[in-house]
């Protein structure tokens, strides 16, 4: 007879070393990510810059960068590049962390990770509805929005730079990935 496989837990999570790498709990199975590369940091950077100014003109919700936890569920702990909640989503703030699903999820790829944010993270998203996933190529200076359609992400929005993209979720929210990428 085959033992039943540990799903870890926030609770097992919380037990983890402070050790300069990040890790994630996805449908209770452990993943661990060395600290990211200087190009993929300038670009959470220059995301989070651009959304910060959004925010200022449009008060409409907080943008986090990592490291912060979301906590999906008992068994599901991530930390997205950057985050955001809106003031009425259904994700709760709390001193300790994100509970609940944010309304947007940005992930910069990086060879380590690319993989599991295209497919294990991307299911994980859909699953607990989170309304936009953006997922950053820093190789093909390429961005797609994902965005949540009766429970399934769909790709209403792709672009590789030079162009201007508009989020679905955010009002008036446009960029320019020839900056975004320079």
């Amino acid at each position: 007879m085959p033992i039943p496989a540990t799903k870890l837990t926030y609770q097992d999570y919380l037990l983890f070393p402070e050790d300069g790498n990040r890790y994630e709990i996805l449908n209770g199975d452990l993943y661990m990510t060395p600290a990211p590369l200087t190009r993929h940091q300038t670009l959470v950077m220059r995301l989070g810059y651009l959304l910060m100014k959004y925010l200022e003109e449009n008060p409409i919700g907080t943008v986090f960068p990592a490291p912060c936890d979301v906590l999906l569920s008992e068994n599901d702990v991530v930390q997205p590049d950057l985050l955001f909640v809106l003031h009425t989503g259904k994700a709760k703030i709390t001193e300790k962390n994100i509970q609940g699903p944010p309304d947007l999820v940005i992930e910069v790829l990086s060879p380590t990770t690319a993989a599991r944010d295209r497919e294990l993270k991307c299911k994980r998203y859909e699953y607990f509805g989170i309304r936009e996933y953006w997922l950053v190529d820093p190789d093909k200076n390429s961005l797609d929005i994902l965005s949540l359609k009766d429970g399934h992400f769909v790709h209403p929005v792709r672009g590789t730079s030079p162009c201007t993209l508009i989020s679905p979720l955010l009002p008036d929210f446009t960029f320019d990935l020839a900056k975004l990428f320079r």
